[in-house]
């Protein structure tokens, strides 16, 4: 019944759908160039032989998938990568490997639904964590296109949501043929909420390869903060960035160097401009401003750099745990061997923080104080700093065994398919 109704306010709402995303090509979150993929219409022809559809929500749902693409790119298998942002579009521009295509998905109105999938006719639908698009979905089962779900997550919230319209929730799961999940808490909550097939296998993120940086930037920038203490608040979300400031000013240390990456890089003149205000003094990426001796913030807002400025520090605070819960990736900074910091909101890891601070590769602060007093302690004692990013650097590496586990377990799909093409 809720279908129905979902289906029906997506067919009559026409007028408010073209509406909202009217709206949202105004502020920029669609892309004008672009824009005929959101409605259905392809942006390039299909590509001969047989074809993986991976739909990813945004950038990290699209990055965890990278190796994933490469292994089917590796089995000559065409690949369609779909996104729902602009952010992700551009990163996967930069990021996907010969053979694979990028579309936005279209939005979730039959009309448009049927118009992708006659263009693009997928063999296998691989569907990341956890955005369900129910007419995507029910029009994917109906054409008989087999449905994996991979990384799958939900969380404790969206549990107690979904078990209040558990007939919806579990005609959506019960579509999906395989259900891989990231966490063993992940796996039960989709079995009670009706998936079938359900295994964990591991977490895809802990396979991606570390994030790229310009190795020539790196050292200049080493170079620029030669001799300084330096450390970083990487996808900091409001709130942090003044905590941040505060722990700069409550630490005074003779040349330390604070560098800060906000989530969300267009905040970077507003950050600049609260910690200025902090009595700091600030330098911005984004005007080309590089530290000088006298910046005590550097405030990088620049897309696609996270990787140069984990690098660059020893010490890496992980944002969205103080001020605002949830937790960023705490594994891609762990990867490049940093010692890493986290606030005590890390919901979206509720498997991988405990991990991670049981293996001496991250500790956890309570709040602003805290961080103050564990970086400081830190930042004094190197020994102790190398421990922490030799025990981050071993950690990662024992994790990153799940490709293979997923790989395998796709392997009778996509050998179905393979022999599908080669007789036809």
């Amino acid at each position: 019944m809720i279908y129905r109704l979902y289906r029906s306010l997506t067919s009559l709402g026409a007028p408010l759908i073209a509406l909202y995303l009217d709206r949202r090509r105004q502020r920029g979150k669609e892309d004008p160039v672009r824009f005929a993929e959101r409605l259905g219409c392809p942006g390039q022809p299909r590509p001969p032989g047989p074809l993986v559809w991976i739909h990813a929500a945004s950038v990290g749902e699209s990055l965890s998938m990278l190796p994933l693409v490469e292994r089917l790119c590796q089995r000559r298998l065409g690949v369609l990568l779909t996104t729902g942002t602009v952010t992700s579009a551009k990163m996967m521009a930069e990021r996907l490997p010969p053979g694979a295509l990028h579309q936005y998905v279209p939005v979730d109105r039959m009309a448009f639904v049927r118009a992708f999938l006659d263009h693009w006719r997928p063999d296998l639908a691989l569907w990341a964590e956890s955005e369900f698009w129910p007419n995507l979905l029910a029009e994917s089962r109906r054409r008989s296109i087999p449905l994996v779900l991979v990384q799958g997550r939900i969380s404790a919230r969206s549990f107690t949501g979904w078990k209040r319209v558990p007939g919806f929730i579990r005609g959506l799961l019960s579509g999906f043929d395989l259900c891989l999940a990231q966490t063993d808490g992940d796996g039960h909550r989709l079995r009670i909420l009706g998936a079938r097939d359900v295994r964990c296998l591991g977490n895809l993120k802990h396979s991606a390869p570390p994030l790229p940086c310009d190795a020539a930037e790196l050292e200049r920038l080493r170079a620029a903060v030669a001799g300084r203490t330096t450390w970083l608040a990487a996808s900091t979300h409001p709130g942090e960035e003044a905590i941040a400031g505060q722990v700069h000013a409550a630490l005074a240390l003779p040349g330390l160097l604070t560098m800060i990456v906000p989530r969300h890089h267009t905040r970077g003149p507003e950050v600049a401009l609260e910690l200025a205000a902090m009595g700091l003094k600030v330098g911005l990426r984004s005007l080309g401003e590089t530290p000088t001796a006298d910046t005590q913030v550097y405030v990088a807002d620049t897309m696609g750099e996270l990787g140069l400025f984990y690098r660059l520090a020893d010490v890496v605070f992980v944002g969205k745990s103080l001020t605002v819960g949830g937790g960023q990736n705490p594994f891609e900074p762990a990867r490049l061997k940093a010692a890493v910091l986290f606030g005590p909101a890390m919901d979206n890891f509720p498997d991988m923080a405990p991990r991670m601070v049981e293996a001496g590769a991250a500790l956890r602060v309570a709040d602003g104080g805290a961080l103050a007093a564990t970086l400081g302690r830190l930042l004094a004692d190197p020994e102790a700093t190398a421990a922490m990013k030799t025990a981050a650097g071993r950690w990662a590496e024992a994790e990153a065994g799940a490709l293979e586990a997923v790989e395998e377990a796709l392997a009778p799909l996509l050998a179905s398919l393979e022999k599908r093409h080669a007789r036809a």
